[in-house]
């Protein structure tokens, strides 16, 4: 286990870009042959914007891992984080770290994005795409993917995690988003089965229907559980999802400037005022 995890201590950025580029490229052939449903789109028009968000995202990743590697180094140091009072097998700590990231950098984080009204203001970007497919996994406004990745550093904090568990996390994470949000068609039988574990591509559709209250439901990225915990899981007939958000459907969601402004358009009415 310690010389699986070793790789990713050190690995190079290239590796991270070039498993992006490997999700989106899988995800985006079995869309062709297994799509959910039938989008009546210009689909690379569309994953021109979505890429735009993506250039963002991969900046915001670079600076973030600057302040991360500061973070870790100090950690380290210090001995703050609770890993550092706890002894367990590596596997172990390994497996609470994911736990706990996924709870607080993922599921707590969009709860909020939900929840609270200048956050959703910025959130409503990721949600305008009447269009979901695998390129829309990281489709989020640059302010709204900072707080995402503030409150991942505040995970690592919590836990004091070795820089190896965090990267290991963070490539797992970057392969359920594409997954999620890829426009395929498992089994409906496949599907919901794993939704009692993890978050499937069904389950995830159902929070970018464009009316509430599906839209505030099913936050999870990795593990469903938080979801069923908290009172937040919805599976229904996938059939009646529709994407968009109501609040924002009149907005051109292929307009990159558009959506840049959303947030402080006044003429898009956030359903929090």
């Amino acid at each position: 286990m310690e010389q699986f995890l070793s790789f990713f201590e050190d690995l190079p950025i290239f590796y991270k870009a070039a498993w992006i580029v490997f999700c989106i490229a899988i995800f985006w052939f079995l869309e062709g042959y297994f799509s959910l449903l039938r989008l009546q789109y210009k689909k690379w028009r569309h994953a021109r914007t979505n890429f735009v968000f993506l250039f963002f995202v991969v900046l915001i990743n670079a600076l973030f891992g600057i302040i991360a590697a500061v973070v870790f180094i100090w950690s380290d140091q210090t001995g703050i984080g609770i890993l550092h009072y706890i002894s367990a097998p590596v596997w172990v700590e390994l497996l609470i770290s994911i736990v706990v990231l996924d709870l607080i950098a993922q599921y707590f984080v969009h709860y909020l994005l939900h929840k609270v009204r200048w956050m959703w203001r910025l959130h409503i970007v990721h949600h305008s795409d009447k269009n979901v497919d695998v390129t829309s996994g990281t489709r989020h406004h640059p302010i709204d993917f900072i707080i995402r990745e503030s409150f991942a550093l505040v995970a690592v904090l919590i836990l004091g995690m070795p820089v190896s568990f965090y990267v290991f996390y963070r490539m797992v994470t970057i392969l359920f988003t594409y997954f999620n949000h890829a426009n395929i068609r498992l089994p409906l039988w496949l599907d919901k089965g794993l939704s009692y574990i993890i978050v499937s591509p069904n389950m995830h559709k159902f929070h970018h229907h464009y009316q509430l209250p599906w839209t505030d439901s099913n936050y999870g990225n990795i593990l469903s559980v938080w979801d069923r915990l908290f009172g937040t899981f919805v599976y229904e007939d996938p059939e009646d999802i529709q994407y968009g958000v109501d609040i924002a459907d009149h907005t051109s969601d292929e307009d990159i400037l558009v959506q840049l402004r959303i947030p402080f358009d006044k003429t898009v009415k956030s359903k929090r005022s």
